[in-house]
């Protein structure tokens, strides 16, 4: 008997350790039930004049009124044969038409409020955990990256790679959602709250970030010959379901998405040798996944 629980004992001691998921990993396995459906009207659908596409899902909850001026623009052609016209490196892509020349369709908002925060009311917070440099406190909300200020009652989208924010003048003016950019480097947080934050690259990201550099101040092109066409803009709602692009992200409330960021700040898969510890909200970001039709 004796001999039985020694050889017991010495089996229980030389089972390994489970190995620690990979971020990669816990979204690979994340079940069904941890992702939610982006609507078909949440999706801007922009097509290149080269035959490559990007996707940008919109982001109502935080800028209403600039988001409800973005779905008017392209219900009404508006950005068909306008261009890419900057492409600043380690900084943002913009496009779109020149405001002062090209009419708005009907149903723009020509002086939209400054969506740059909103109230907390209505948000289901999960906290990031770890410190932020331009937020009191900074996590996650309906599948978004935020800052929010839990004295002041407010939250505010956050300038993280792929993020898209609407080009302004100098307040007061608040842009009215015609000029567009996407950050495409190191994620320019002190522009939070200064500006309003619409919505997120989520597909076709690198057909932004791969664009040659332009060579003029701030990254404009220097001529118009190297500016990039745009064939259309179009909601997502506007294209026949057959030919629809479906996305979902991940449920950030669920306990896949709490896995997915522990993971992402202790990382202890083989190649790393001393985890982090710890993890910028930019580098935490939510994942999203193409629906299988």
């Amino acid at each position: 008997m004796r001999a039985m629980l020694l050889f017991s004992t010495v089996l229980i001691a030389a089972s390994p350790p489970a190995k620690p998921k990979t971020p990669s990993e816990i979204v690979a396995g994340a079940p069904a039930g941890a992702w939610r459906d982006i609507s078909p009207d949440d999706l801007l659908v922009m097509d290149l004049a080269n035959g490559r596409q990007v996707v940008i899902q919109l982001a109502p909850q935080f800028a209403p009124v600039h988001v409800a001026n973005i779905r008017a623009l392209a219900k009404g052609s508006w950005w068909t044969g306008s261009t890419i016209y900057r492409v600043q490196d380690n900084y943002v892509v913009q496009w779109g038409n020149n405001e002062g020349k090209k009419p708005l369709p009907a149903g723009v908002v020509a002086k939209p409020p400054a969506e740059y925060h909103r109230s907390l009311e209505g948000l289901s917070v999960r906290p990031l955990g770890y410190p932020d440099d331009f937020a009191p406190s900074a996590g996650f909300a309906g599948g978004w990256l935020i800052g929010y200020d839990t004295k002041a009652g407010t939250a505010n989208l956050t300038h993280c790679y792929g993020y898209v924010g609407v080009g302004r003048d100098l307040s007061p003016d608040t842009g009215t959602g015609g000029e567009l950019y996407a950050v495409i480097g190191h994620a320019p947080r002190h522009l939070d709250r200064n500006i309003a934050v619409v919505g997120r690259v989520i597909d076709g990201m690198d057909r932004l970030s791969s664009l040659p550099r332009g060579t003029e101040a701030l990254g404009f092109y220097k001529s118009e010959s190297m500016h990039v066409p745009i064939a259309m803009v179009r909601l997502g709602s506007e294209i026949p379901a057959a030919a629809r692009p479906s996305y979902q992200y991940m449920d950030t409330s669920s306990a896949t998405f709490a896995a997915y960021v522990k993971a992402r700040a202790n990382r202890q898969d083989e190649f790393f040798i001393r985890p982090a510890g710890g993890v910028d909200l930019c580098n935490a970001s939510v994942p999203v996944r193409k629906k299988a039709a």
